[in-house]
């Protein structure tokens, strides 16, 4: 985590009543951090996935319930916190149309995010040698936004 999230997360949690919880991440949403960020400062996106795989080549935990995760601009600059409130993994073609239409991207249809989604994967996946298909298990995250930077 870069200074400015450190500095925003000990700032946010000096006026919180309950206990600071001993993790928390800062990261940027997909291929357009700037636009997607908006929209979760603007209570239109409360979700997000990502692919099981990249986790595992990345060695990174999966997100849990309780999580705080620091969303950050194109620039690595902190803009909001949220909370994780639920995780499911699934294959990319069992996530229902309702987790579809919370991710808020596009036209927020359940056809718009599948087109994007598998172009979006079937790209990273290429870079890393590998091939989408539609059964790619996905992390399947919700969560509800706590805080807005310099609201």
């Amino acid at each position: 985590m870069n200074e400015a999230s450190q500095i925003y997360w000990d700032e946010f949690w000096k006026s919180q009543s309950h206990e600071k919880p001993k993790s928390v991440s800062a990261w940027q949403f997909g291929a357009n951090p700037d636009h997607l960020a908006q929209l979760v400062i603007e209570g239109v996106k409360s979700a997000t996935c990502s692919a099981l795989i990249f986790y595992e080549i990345e060695n990174e935990p999966l997100p849990s319930v309780e999580d705080y995760s620091i969303i950050l601009n194109s620039k690595d600059e902190p803009l909001a916190i949220i909370k994780t409130v639920d995780v499911k993994i699934m294959p990319m073609y069992k996530v229902p149309e309702e987790f579809a239409i919370a991710e808020g991207e596009g036209d927020r249809t359940y056809q718009y995010w599948k087109e994007v989604h598998e172009k979006f994967f079937t790209k990273e996946l290429s870079d890393l040698g590998l091939e989408y298909s539609e059964d790619i298990m996905l992390v399947c995250e919700r969560f509800k936004l706590v805080d807005v930077k310099n609201k």
